[in-house]
């Protein structure tokens, strides 16, 4: 039997989609919320990261330890991640122990949030800001951020700062989870060897209490400006340069072919960036990226190089991102489309990759697409629409921002 897509929705609004594969071996499932960083009060700028590290330490039915223990008896893999624009939770087990994993992840999806927990988990969200101060190219890429939206939500940084996370109070936390982990803004999403209607049934016991809330998302007005920064960053020994330019949102009809766009400008070894930069010598890396976002969406450029070549290398990128519309041929375009189609067949071939890629779409768009469909998609994508994408949405950068050494130019 072939893969078939199905969708419920609770009275309560939470709603459920499926990919039933019967011929899986596994099921995958995960819960996801419709919120992240962007749709946190700046005061409060991590709290969606904070909070899913409060899932985990327990419910006022589960100790930490607990939470732990029944997730290894299941045999089953887990974990979570936040994001800008949303927060998930997933499983990956034996089809089996499907209702148990449900039960442990709905259960500490209304997390006990002790006081003392808050507490110490605080600690270890201020330790992990301190690794990531660690990295040059998080630091460079966060501080490009912030020069690019401005005082747009999406500027907000995931992880916070330390700041408002070492003033974030636990009953602040509290309003915020109230308020947007509400039925009606939560995702119920599986994938692979699935009952349907037995899901939907077991949802509605281990849900169906839950309370709608009506949460929304801002949008303000984008103001893009046009910046040069420079992050000094101690003991670097290597020059990072990061450019970002406007993008078309993860809702426009151009996703695919922008994506096409960055990919042929530097998403492979066989990019433009690659032959210019790296196989030249110029550069250690050169990529470029497409990020479609809710309403908004940038093209990301960087490279890493000695800071002896970091002019040249600027110069060589500003080229080729002004051409790529004149140069970019068939084969480039066949050869990302090969790039993409192997990516997500590769992912395809597990539930849990499955069960991502429907349930992103779903949580940005509101709709599901096959695999099939959006590969359809892609393969008819020509060079014409590539150039004419790269025409009206050049890759021509707003904020060019580097990290250097002190001292550097």
């Amino acid at each position: 039997m072939a893969v078939s897509y199905r969708q419920s929705t609770l009275d309560n609004g939470l709603t459920i989609i499926a990919e039933v594969d019967p011929n899986a071996h596994t099921t995958a499932a995960g819960f996801w919320i419709s919120t992240g960083a962007r749709d946190e009060d700046p005061r409060l700028m991590g709290v969606s990261h904070f909070l899913e590290h409060m899932m985990f330490k327990g419910s006022n039915q589960r100790s930490a330890e607990q939470v732990n223990r029944d997730f290894d008896d299941l045999g089953a893999i887990n974990n979570a991640f936040t994001s800008a624009e949303m927060t998930a939770y997933w499983i990956h087990l034996l089809p089996e122990y499907l209702e148990g994993g449900l039960r442990v992840m709905s259960d500490i999806l209304r997390p006990a949030l002790r006081q003392e927990d808050f507490d110490s988990e605080k600690q270890v969200i201020l330790e992990e800001i301190a690794m990531y101060e660690d990295q040059p190219f998080w630091v460079l890429y966060e501080h490009a951020l912030a020069e690019f939206y401005g005082d747009h939500p999406l500027s907000h940084r995931v992880l916070g700062t330390r700041d408002t996370v070492s003033s974030m109070s636990r009953d602040e936390m509290e309003t915020y989870f109230r308020h947007r982990y509400s039925s009606d803004n939560t995702t119920l999403a599986l994938a692979g060897a699935v009952d349907f209607d037995a899901v939907v049934a077991l949802a509605e016991d281990m849900c169906g209490d839950w309370e709608p809330t009506g949460p929304e998302r801002s949008y303000p007005d984008l103001k893009l400006s046009r910046s040069r920064s420079t992050v000094e960053i101690p003991s670097l020994s290597q020059a990072y340069l990061l450019m970002l330019s406007e993008a078309p949102s993860s809702t426009s009809d151009d996703r695919y072919v922008a994506g096409m766009v960055s990919h042929t400008l530097g998403g492979s070894d066989g990019s433009k960036l690659y032959w210019s930069l790296i196989e030249t010598g110029m550069a250690e890396d050169a990529q470029s990226s497409y990020d479609g976002k809710d309403g908004a969406g940038e093209f990301a450029t960087w490279a890493v190089c000695s800071p002896d070549s970091l002019k040249d290398v600027e110069e060589v990128i500003h080229t080729e991102i002004e051409r790529i519309s004149e140069t970019i041929t068939g084969e480039d375009v066949d050869r990302a489309r090969a790039r993409i189609a192997t990516a997500a067949a590769i992912a395809a071939e597990r539930p849990l990759g499955r069960m991502n890629r429907m349930a992103s779409s779903w949580i940005r768009r509101g709709e599901y697409i096959s695999i099939e469909e959006e590969m359809s998609k892609i393969d008819k994508i020509t060079v014409d629409e590539v150039r004419d994408c790269a025409k009206r949405h050049p890759l021509r950068p707003e904020v060019v921002s580097f990290a250097v050494a002190p001292g550097g130019e």
